[in-house]
């Protein structure tokens, strides 16, 4: 079993592993962590909880890994590594306290089927009353995230409603520029349903290639954006994803709205007679 653990101890010596009878137990050490001490999976170090290296002990270094990303330690680069438990205790153990019945403030288990993590949690809480079971997803405080949420939310909607007033003002200038042409269809008989249509299907093709310019520059932008936040803050978190959920939002969005305002520009200059749009 293995535990992460915040990197407290004192890194006192990296050199090759001596011969020894009996090898060092295992670590495995943080991509940050090595970065910053020019570690490497194989080497020895020597770990205490003193200063003085009075308690020091020889591990090495199995592997390198990457933090677990977590949006709420953003800016906090984690220097950490992982130990089994029983040499965990050696050094966290607190000496007034029997060997067995050290404290535990958390435990992750990982389930074969992840949705049987609800089922799983009921199950634990119903046998060991007084233990609090949940999800990782729901271990944390939402209130922070909730408050970022409706924030998002509330940009995108005074976002839409402002893109929707530019694009009806929009269109009604390019439907006055057609003024012309709509009359000269109306003279020649064409009935304005039969224009209606037409303007209709107009909106519906430039709307739709609209979203779909709209999607590739997301696709395209969030990878750089991704790319320079990840360098920034020297994380793997995903800082924007787009995925087919949202997509298909932007398009029922998109798509109906600017084929609604095409039409309803239009819709004005249709009721007027062909002599008028003609200006004769």
């Amino acid at each position: 079993m293995r535990v992460r653990w915040s990197l407290l101890l004192t890194v006192l010596l990296v050199a090759q592993a001596p011969a020894h009878a009996d090898p060092p137990a295992e670590i495995l050490v943080s991509r940050q962590l090595a970065e910053a001490e020019h570690l490497q999976p194989g080497m020895v170090v020597r770990l205490g909880t003193s200063v003085d290296g009075s308690d020091a002990r020889e591990f090495r270094i199995a592997g390198i890994y990457e933090p677990t990303p977590d949006p709420q330690r953003l800016g906090q680069v984690p220097r950490e590594l992982r130990m089994h438990l029983p040499d965990l205790l050696q050094f966290t153990h607190p000496q007034d306290t029997l060997t067995g019945a050290e404290a535990v403030e958390g435990i992750n288990v990982r389930l074969k089927n992840p949705a049987d993590a609800r089922a799983f949690s009921k199950a634990v809480q119903a046998a060991m009353p007084g233990v609090l079971a949940v999800p990782a997803t729901e271990s944390m405080p939402p209130g922070p995230f909730r408050v970022l949420e409706r924030f998002h939310l509330a940009i995108a909607i005074v976002t839409i409603a402002a893109a929707t007033v530019f694009l009806l003002a929009l269109t009604i200038m390019l439907v006055d520029e057609r003024r012309e042409t709509v009359g000269v269809l109306r003279l020649i008989g064409l009935p304005v349903r039969r224009i209606l249509t037409q303007i209709l299907l107009e909106g519906l093709v430039v709307a739709s290639g609209g979203a779909l310019f709209g999607l590739v520059l997301a696709l395209f932008s969030q990878g750089l954006i991704n790319r320079f936040f990840q360098w920034r803050y020297d994380t793997a978190l995903v800082f924007v994803h787009i995925s087919p959920e949202v997509a298909a939002t932007c398009v029922w969005i998109a798509v109906p709205l600017g084929a609604s305002a095409t039409v309803c520009a239009s819709w004005a200059l249709l009721r007027r007679s062909g002599l008028r749009l003609v200006r004769r």
